[in-house]
């Protein structure tokens, strides 16, 4: 029998966000008095830290902690995301939303969406957008939490949140140290292995000190400094489906109350997003440096703040795709150095945060054997490629011919999973869920109709249902919805009324 022992030292390389949601979670579940948790990290080296927006599944992590989401609110200066508004996506003056939540109710076990579309055949139905929740709280600058079992249809809102990423990631190592995880500042300038297993055995700082482990978690963002650097995983790229490869940050001052919504406005080889905080807004330009030249990005970009920059443009630069092995030997990687896929659907703290759970559904014992690892490769790279089939769906779902860009990416071959899907809907409006998916029926539905892709019929089924009580029953849905929205307040009144609005 070999000898196996429990992991005893779990070192993280790397802080920021992802670093430090790792130490949270570790040292919350993990840290039982026999297992030590390390984070080894530089105040000299910077942290990407662009990423402020995110989807529901965050208030899900956040819970898990124990933390109370107005005092995080307040600590990261913080705002409530119904969703996404898209401008000149499918062409150039068009306008859409991508809510969290659902659209409509189903009648008769017949998926509301299929009802709409016949409707919108027959005698218009107005647009989709008016039975989302969250679509319609959204365009009225209002919002309310939902109340379990409330009869109410605010209790169809979901939410996702727009914070500060520093600020969070100083709150969860206040969390961590709390918990008992360990800081080491340092500068890490060696790696040692294993000569027979290949197994990372510590890490050296420049003064000389080594810090030893069982388990390695890089957190060291693009870098990849163990998980690439040191043990060569490989990366897969997806540039040619998604070529983005740049992108500047911009913080400005807010000249308005802020959305619950995130913006994206695309522009001639890339998009825009607006980022709505307490204190500032966030602004970026992600853009593809083969079609527009940095000094043209950023004049794009100064042209489309509102408000005072408060720094000086930030340019970052990044390819799109995922290691090939996340976890190889003892090392994990979460965050960046597993993969980076554009922030277009706010998935970048979601990929954290979804690491972190399989890494524990499969934490491992001393010497890690390959079962756990496979696992974890497998189910990252399909959570990995359902979010690239999803934002690849916006560049394809396009009739811009303006630039030789938007040319590129409406005219590409995509991945033949995306293509499946694209074929399903254009038939019927049908949308499945393969695996455990990250995004919804609703997603899928709403960038469709939202980017022009009508299906040329509806599912068969929807026309046992009576035309004249079917557009009954939506009229009133239609109204009830405009009426729950102007019931809520504005979301810094809530914020404030809550306590989660900052000094």
């Amino acid at each position: 029998m070999p000898d196996v022992r429990p992991i005893s030292r779990v070192v993280i390389v790397g802080g920021g966000t992802a670093g430090w949601m790792t130490a949270a979670a570790m040292s919350r579940f993990f840290n039982d008095g026999q297992r030590q948790i390390t984070v080894v990290e530089s105040d000299d080296i910077g942290t990407v830290g662009v990423g402020e927006a995110t989807i529901p599944p965050i208030a899900t992590f956040n819970r898990m902690l124990d933390i109370d989401e107005n005092e995080f609110l307040r600590a990261t200066r913080g705002t409530f995301k119904l969703g996404i508004e898209f401008v000149n996506w499918g062409q150039l003056g068009d306008r859409y939303f991508h809510p969290f939540g659902s659209y409509g109710e189903d009648l008769h076990g017949i998926s509301f969406h299929q009802l709409w579309l016949r409707e919108a055949a027959r005698a218009g139905g107005g647009s989709i957008s008016d039975y989302s929740m969250c679509t319609v709280a959204a365009a009225q600058r209002r919002f309310g939490r939902p109340k379990a079992g409330a009869q109410s249809l605010v209790s169809q809102i979901a939410y996702a949140f727009h914070f500060d990423a520093g600020l969070y990631a100083k709150f969860l190592r206040g969390l961590a140290e709390r918990q008992g995880a360990r800081r080491i500042e340092g500068k890490i300038v060696h790696v040692h292995r294993d000569g027979q297993s290949g197994d990372v055995t510590s890490v050296e700082l420049a003064g000389g000190e080594q810090v030893g482990g069982d388990l390695f978690i890089d957190c060291s963002g693009f870098r990849g400094l163990l998980i690439e650097e040191t043990l060569e995983a490989g990366f897969e790229d997806w540039s040619h489906w998604l070529p983005m490869d740049r992108a500047i940050a911009l913080p400005t001052r807010n000249v308005t109350s802020p959305d619950p919504f995130t913006r994206s406005t695309a522009h001639g080889a890339g998009w825009q997003w607006r980022i709505p905080l307490q204190h500032r807004t966030g602004n970026g330009h992600v853009f593809c440096s083969a079609y527009m030249q940095p000094d043209e990005a950023e004049r794009i970009l100064l042209a489309g703040v509102e408000g005072e920059p408060l720094a000086e443009p930030r340019m970052l630069s990044f390819r799109t795709g995922m290691r090939r092995q996340p976890w190889k030997n003892n090392v994990v990687a979460i965050g960046l150095s597993s993969g980076f896929i554009e922030p277009l659907e706010s998935t970048a703290i979601h990929l954290i945060q979804n690491g972190i759970h399989r890494l524990f559904a499969l934490f491992p014992d001393n010497p890690v054997t390959p079962l756990e690892r496979d696992e974890y490769n497998r189910g990252m790279g399909e959570l990995y490629a359902d979010v690239r089939d999803f934002v690849i769906l916006h560049y394809k779902a396009t009739q811009r011919s303006d630039t030789a860009f938007w040319r590129y990416v409406r005219d590409m071959e995509v991945p033949d999973s995306l293509a499946r899907k694209i074929e399903l809907w254009k038939r019927r409006g049908r949308v499945f869920r393969e695996n455990v998916e990250l995004f919804s029926q609703p997603s899928w539905i709403a960038v469709m109709l939202g980017q022009n892709i009508v299906p040329e019929r509806w599912e068969p089924i929807a026309d046992t249902l009576d035309e004249d009580k079917v557009a009954a029953a939506m009229a009133q849905m239609r109204a009830a919805y405009q009426a729950a929205a102007a019931s809520l307040p504005g979301q810094e009144e809530f914020l404030r009324r809550a306590g989660g609005w900052g000094a």
